[in-house]
């Protein structure tokens, strides 16, 4: 029976492509903290914590602080008792959803390559292509855009969800700007919306108002509302012409079965990084069980953290949309392990 040896982390900070603005924040370099899990038949698995404008507590130092107690509650483990230990960190930490999610990732990774067995086959092992949306960051800096609008479309991207920040008439006059941009470029396109929670019911209203004059069609609006306005969400209602998909609103099996008893959405979108491995395999479950959408999205990671959404979605089959982008804001090489990353696919090989 493999135990853990050691349990590691280091934080890490990368240079952005373009500026990443949402309605709660920009940035132009992204900061993770990489976790290992090192066993003592030499294996090892290796998760990734980013941070993120919404949840501002899962700062590197508390971070580590974090990691630190997980390491001394878990090294000599069994590998096998992972998921108790985890629970009850849980208990403990309940506001370090990222940091908890990104230690379960490297620990299931470690549990996986101790017994032989690949990510990929885990989940289910059904499709060896995975196609992604790429994200249009919220800017009033226009002419920043452009670089990332060309480079872009010469990768074939056809699916863009566009940030915006609850500003009904900024928002609208930068979606008629994206949308001629994109004609340019490449003709035909699709738009997914994601309002970061910056919308109150009555301006969601409007700005679904200026979309239809502003000829504007969109595929689905992220998380209009903020992420404990219930009320709100539940006014909006199932089954809209424009589906309502949940993100920060769902954060584990428990907010997930309140949002589908309670009718506040379409549709969820899956992010390991804040929902964990168990956790968003049971969302997942849950989710389609109740015939709602399936997206699965990701932080601002590198491929670290992202394959673990790349490995679920690839595996599983299930997603109706997928937002895997993170990568592509970074400098990146095209391969990292048996995915390689062209244009808007990622490509697994069959013996991953």
């Amino acid at each position: 029976m493999s135990r853990v040896r050691q349990i590691h982390y280091r934080k890490i900070t990368r240079p952005t492509r373009t500026v990443f603005a949402t309605s709660l924040g920009r940035k132009s370099t992204i900061t993770s903290v990489l976790v290992e899990a090192a066993l003592d038949d030499g294996v090892s698995g290796i998760g990734e914590i980013p941070t993120s404008f919404s949840f501002p507590l899962e700062a590197p130092d508390a971070i580590k602080r974090v990691l630190a107690e997980a390491r001394s509650m878990m090294r000599g483990m069994p590998i096998e008792d992972y998921p108790g230990a985890l629970a009850r960190l849980r208990e403990r930490r309940r506001d370090f959803h990222m940091t908890l999610s990104g230690l379960e990732v490297a620990l299931f990774r470690a549990a996986l390559a101790s017994g032989g067995k690949s990510e990929l086959v885990h989940w289910g092992g059904r499709m060896r292509r995975l196609e992604t949306d790429i994200t249009i960051p919220f800017t009033p800096g226009r002419e920043s855009l452009g670089p990332w609008l060309d480079r872009a479309a010469v990768n074939g991207f056809r699916a863009f969800k566009v940030k915006v920040g609850g500003d009904v008439e900024g928002d609208l006059a930068f979606l008629r700007w994206v949308c001629e941009q994109l004609r340019r470029r490449i003709g035909e396109f699709t738009i997914r919306l994601d309002g970061n929670q910056g919308y109150t019911y009555r301006t969601y209203r409007r700005m679904l108002k200026g979309l239809a004059g502003a000829k504007i069609a969109i595929e689905l609006f992220e998380q209009p509302l903020r992420w404990d306005d219930l009320a709100g969400l539940k006014r909006i209602g199932r089954g809209a012409d424009v589906p309502v998909l949940l993100d920060e609103t769902v954060f584990d099996a428990d907010s997930c079965r309140r949002a589908i008893d309670e009718g506040l959405g379409d549709g969820v979108n899956i992010k390991i990084a804040k929902s964990g491995i168990a956790g968003s395999a049971e969302i997942c479950r849950l989710v389609g069980s109740a015939g709602l959408k399936l997206m699965i999205g990701c932080m601002t990671e590198t491929m670290v953290g992202l394959s673990a959404g790349i490995y679920l979605a690839a595996g599983t089959g299930a997603f109706d949309y997928v937002d895997l982008d993170g990568v592509h804001f970074l400098f990146f090489h095209r391969r990292w392990g048996p995915i390689t990353i062209a244009g808007r696919e990622y490509i697994l090989e069959s013996d991953a």
